[in-house]
C-alpha cells in the first residue's frame, strides 16, 4: 500500500486554505478525491477569471 506524498497533501491544503479560507481541520477531514476535486474547481475558476494559468493548481 502506498501513501499519498505528504508534500503534495500540504500543497493541496495550502492552495484551498488560501482561496477558500478553510481551516486545517476541515481540509484534513476531506477525502483524497474530494480535496483534489476542490483544487480542480478553484483552478478552473482562476483560469476563467484571469485568462491565464498562473493561479492554478496542476494535479499530476
Amino acid at each position: 500500500m502506498s501513501l499519498y506524498p505528504q508534500d503534495r497533501l500540504y500543497q493541496e491544503m495550502a492552495f484551498l486554505a488560501y482561496y477558500l479560507h478553510w481551516s486545517d481541520e476541515v481540509l484534513m477531514g476531506l477525502d483524497h478525491w474530494e480535496r483534489r476535486r476542490w483544487c480542480r474547481e478553484v483552478s478552473a475558476i482562476n483560469k476563467k477569471l484571469s485568462g491565464s494559468d498562473q493561479k492554478t493548481f496542476e494535479l499530476k
